[in-house]
């Protein structure tokens, strides 16, 4: 079986910083190996208007206010800013946090933001991930100190190298989604860790893909650490994870329905979202231990877990102080 590895991703949205700030420290604190938080201009739950920090700017306080924690967005829309632009932000980081930063990063999704501020969103969401693997390339080469001549037809830098370099001498690289054609592809070529969500059998049948795009490009898929997402809350029972879970989702004016992918058309205009039950883990100590357990046994050791604001510190605490005590 697999190691387990344990993060946390905190919303950005609907939050106090002294919330963000300190919840933070005790993620750092707690023993985590990574801590995150999303790359978002607009709330993406509920009403897009409530209030948003900016990702890039929050990582790098939080990496002076942390100690051990790897820290990264989770993850960064290729499509905000420049790739070369972006490897220079990513490398600030990792200094600024003494070689703790990690680079996760997508094609991009959220169109109504992307218009809201004026950032062109391409024509499709193939195009987008076109440009994604183009990106990480460049990126790539960047953090290896390379000089890049001419890039590709999305990013044609002229004769671009960049000083300093990464603190270890590279940046692992988070690619988050599940597209077999494309979004796999980049992630076998380019790629530390990989991202998703889904049933244990859903990944098991992506990974399966993945290994074959390994295959094809010439690595060794083993150095590709797997990772899933989810939103979690540990409690005594799993009426108090879910009634807790609920207020949450309420705070971030969303409402949380199990099976919210088969939401009813009229619940649209109170803002649910519609996160497929697999994405949302809820019960005791150990239900959770049980379900972390069916992701370990096909090859997804890490878990990393979303946190809505306010923040659930109970949970934090819970999972690792009791929940991965079991699946040592």
């Amino acid at each position: 079986m697999v190691k387990l590895k344990l993060g946390v991703c905190l919303w950005n949205q609907a939050v106090e910083w002294a919330d963000m700030l300190e919840t933070a420290k005790i993620v750092d604190r707690c023993g985590y190996e990574h801590l995150w938080t999303w790359d978002h201009l607009l709330s993406i739950y509920g009403e897009p208007d409530q209030a948003v920090f900016d990702s890039w700017t929050a990582l790098a306080a939080l990496a002076v206010a942390t100690e051990r924690v790897h820290i990264g967005p989770l993850v960064t829309a290729n499509t905000f800013r420049s790739p070369a632009h972006l490897a220079k932000i990513a490398v600030t980081l990792d200094h600024v946090s003494g070689g703790r930063a990690i680079l996760g990063i997508g094609g991009g999704w959220f169109e109504r933001e992307h218009r809201a501020h004026g950032i062109e969103f391409g024509s499709g969401f193939g195009e987008r991930l076109d440009r994604l693997d183009e990106a990480v390339g460049l990126i790539k080469a960047l953090f290896r100190g390379e000089t890049v001549v001419a890039a590709g037809g999305y990013y044609p830098v002229e004769s671009l190298s960049h000083s300093p370099l990464p603190v270890r001498g590279d940046i692992p690289v988070l690619i988050g989604g599940r597209g077999k054609r494309k979004t796999l592809r980049t992630t076998a070529r380019y790629a530390q860790i990989w991202n998703a969500y889904g049933t244990p059998e859903e990944l098991l049948e992506h990974d399966e893909v993945l290994r074959r795009h390994c295959d094809e490009v010439g690595r060794d898929h083993t150095e590709i650490e797997r990772s899933v997402q989810t939103k979690l809350v540990v409690r005594d029972t799993l009426k108090a994870a879910e009634d807790d879970y609920n207020r949450m989702m309420e705070a971030n004016k969303t409402i949380w329905i199990r099976g919210g992918s088969r939401a009813e058309p009229d619940m649209a205009s109170r803002k649910v979202f519609p996160d497929p039950d697999s994405a949302v883990w809820l019960g005791t100590p150990e239900q959770m231990a049980e379900r972390i357990a069916s992701y370990m046994d096909v090859g997804f050791g890490t878990v990393i877990v979303e946190v809505p604001a306010p923040y659930d510190r109970e949970s934090i605490e819970r999972l690792i102080g009791e929940v991965a005590p079991m699946l040592s």
